[in-house]
C-alpha cells in the first residue's frame, strides 16, 4: 500500500526498507499506513493494521498500558514533537522503545495527523547493561587479584602451596575475628643463640640464620604447617589451620622430625664455612586455641592464642638440642605409631598438676621417619674440674656465686658434682673458657647430668689445658 500525502514525497521503498518502526494514525485514531519494520516490533500483521482503529487493536491489551497511554497521549495532545521510552510485551519478549511523534500537514496545508516512529533500543539496552556487567565484573577481578596477589604476597611464604591455593578459593577462612579450633603448635628454638650473637660478625650471622631458616620453612610447608612468626632463631608454627586436616598432630610430629634429621645437612653446611654448629629443641602440644586473624586497625596478622599455646613455650624450654618433645594431647591425637625414646615428668608452670613428656625418635607408616639419639657417656676424669657456677632464672643470671666440681665429661654434656641443691631442667651458667650453658637433666649417683646448651668459643682450650695441668 503507498502511503498518502507527505508519505508520498519520501518514497514508499525508502519507507518499507527502513530500520525503524513507521506509524501514520490520522485524528480519528484510525491507523493509515505501517511500515513492515512497525509490524514486526509490535509483533503484529501489517495488512491487519491498516485501516484498522488504534483502540482495537490494543486497548484490550493491560500488559502494554503505558504504550497505549504514550500512543493516545500523542494522537490527541497533537502538540510538537514528542518522544518518549516504554515498554512493550509481545510474544512473552519484552521490548524497549522510543516513540518520536510528529504532526504531518496534508497538501492543502491541513494538518492531516501523527507520524510516530519506533526505534527498538532492546539490544542498545542490553549492549549498554553488559558493557556495565563487563565493566563491574572487570572491577570485581581486580579487586579479586589485587586480595589474592595481597593473599599470596602476606602468606605465601608461610603457608604451603596447597594451603594458599584453598584460601584463595574460600576466602572466608581468613575473616577478622578467632575460632576456636584443634590444632597442634610447635615451638623451635636454637640453643645458645644468644651467645653466637655476642661473637659472630653480624653479616655471617644473618647468613648462617637465614638458611637455617629457609631449610626449617621448607620441611614445615611441605607438611602443610602455617608459619606465624620467627621470634629471633625461634618458630612458631600451627598445623590445622586455616586449613582443618584431622592428621595435624601427625605432620607436626612428621615435620618436626625431618627438621631435626635436617641439621645434620645445616651443620655441614655451617662447617664449610667455619660457622658454629647448630643444635635445636622442639616442643609440640595438641589442643582447642583459639585462630585468626588479630591485631589493630593499622597492623594485623594470623595469630593464635590460648593456654595450650602457652604450655606449648612450657615444653620446648624443657628441650636440649637435638630433642623433640611432645604433650600426652599430642600422643593421644596421633593414630600412627610413634617411637618413644624416653619420657620425662615435669610440673610446667601455670599447670596444676604434673606431665608426663615423652622424646620422640620416630613415626610410623604412613611416615615412616626415624632420627637416632646421640648416645653419649660421659668419660670420667682422673681429678674432678674445679668450677663456679650460676643459676639461670627465666632469661636472668642470678648473683650468688655456686662451686662444685665436673667429675665426668662428653660431646656436649657432663657430671656435675655440687652440695647445691638443683632441680630437674633448672638451667645454670659455668664460668668454663666462657658462659657455658647447662640444664640440668638427671639426678643420679655420679652427680647432676648436665646437657650443654651453649658452648663458648674457648670452653675446648679450657679443658684442654686444665686436662694438661692435671696430666
Amino acid at each position: 500500500m503507498e502511503v498518502a500525502g507527505p508519505m508520498q514525497q519520501i518514497g514508499n521503498n525508502i519507507v518499507q526498507s527502513m530500520s525503524e518502526g513507521l506509524i501514520v494514525i490520522d485524528f480519528e485514531g484510525t491507523i493509515r499506513y505501517v511500515n513492515p519494520m512497525a509490524a514486526s516490533m509490535l509483533g503484529l500483521e501489517q495488512e491487519k493494521m491498516i485501516n484498522e482503529k488504534f483502540g482495537n487493536l490494543f486497548l484490550m491489551d493491560p500488559d502494554n498500558d503505558a504504550f497505549t497511554q504514550a500512543m493516545l497521549d500523542t494522537v490527541y495532545q497533537r502538540t510538537g514533537i514528542q518522544s518518549r521510552i516504554v515498554s512493550y510485551h509481545t510474544g512473552g519478549e519484552v521490548r524497549t522503545l522510543r516513540m518520536t511523534s510528529s504532526l504531518f500537514t496534508k497538501e492543502d496545508g491541513t494538518r492531516g495527523g501523527i507520524t510516530i516512529v519506533l526505534s527498538d533500543l532492546s539490544e542498545l539496552l542490553e549492549l549498554k547493561d553488559s558493557l556495565k556487567a563487563m565493566e563491574k565484573i572487570s572491577s570485581l577481578n581486580q579487586q579479586l587479584n589485587e586480595r589474592n596477589e595481597l593473599l599470596s604476597k602476606t602468606f605465601g611464604q608461610f603457608l604451603s602451596d596447597d594451603i594458599v591455593r584453598e584460601l584463595l578459593e574460600s576466602p572466608g577462612a581468613l575473616e577478622p575475628g578467632g575460632k576456636k579450633r584443634n590444632v597442634t603448635v610447635m615451638m623451635s628454638d636454637l640453643r645458645g643463640f644468644t651467645s653466637m650473637c655476642e661473637r659472630m660478625d653480624a653479616s655471617d650471622l644473618i647468613t648462617m640464620l637465614n638458611h637455617y631458616l629457609a631449610t626449617m620453612t621448607d620441611i614445615i610447608l611441605n607438611r602443610n604447617g602455617t608459619i606465624i612468626e620467627f621470634i629471633g632463631d625461634g618458630i612458631m608454627v600451627i598445623f590445622g589451620a586455616p586449613v582443618q586436616t584431622d592428621r595435624h598432630a601427625e605432620n607436626a610430629v612428621a615435620a618436626a622430625l625431618e627438621m631435626q634429621a635436617a641439621m645434620e645437612e645445616v651443620n655441614r653446611w655451617n662447617i664449610e664455612r667455619n660457622y658454629p654448629r647448630l643444635e635445636m629443641g622442639i616442643g609440640l602440644n595438641t589442643g582447642d586455641m583459639i585462630v585468626g586473624i588479630i591485631g589493630s586497625e593499622s597492623k594485623k596478622k594470623y595469630g593464635v592464642v590460648g593456654t595450650h599455646v602457652n604450655l606449648c613455650g612450657r615444653i620446648e624450654s624443657y628441650t636440649t638440642g637435638g630433642q623433640i618433645l611432645v604433650s600426652p594431647y599430642v600422643r593421644e591425637s596421633v593414630s600412627a605409631e610413634l617411637e618413644i625414646d624416653k619420657e620425662m615428668t615435669v610440673f610446667p608452670k601455670g599447670l596444676d598438676r604434673e606431665m608426663v613428656l615423652s622424646q620422640v625418635t620416630g613415626i610410623g607408616e604412613p611416615y615412616d621417619i626415624h632420627i637416632t639419639p646421640e648416645g653419649n657417656v660421659p668419660k670420667k676424669l682422673k681429678e674432678p674440674v674445679p668450677i663456679c657456677f650460676f643459676r639461670i632464672e627465666g632469661k636472668h643470671i642470678t648473683e650468688q656465686t655456686l662451686y662444685g666440681g665436673i667429675t665426668a665429661v662428653g660431646d656436649g654434656c657432663a657430671f656435675l658434682e655440687t652440695e647445691t641443691r638443683l632441680e630437674l631442667f633448672d638451667n645454670i651458667q659455668i664460668n668454663a673458657g666462657g658462659r657455658l650453658l647447662c640444664k640440668i637433666m638427671e639426678n643420679t649417683d655420679q652427680g647432676y647430668l648436665i646437657q650443654y646448651t651453649s658452648i663458648p668459643s674457648g670452653y675446648d682450650k679450657w679443658l684442654k689445658n686444665y686436662m694438661e695441668e692435671a696430666q
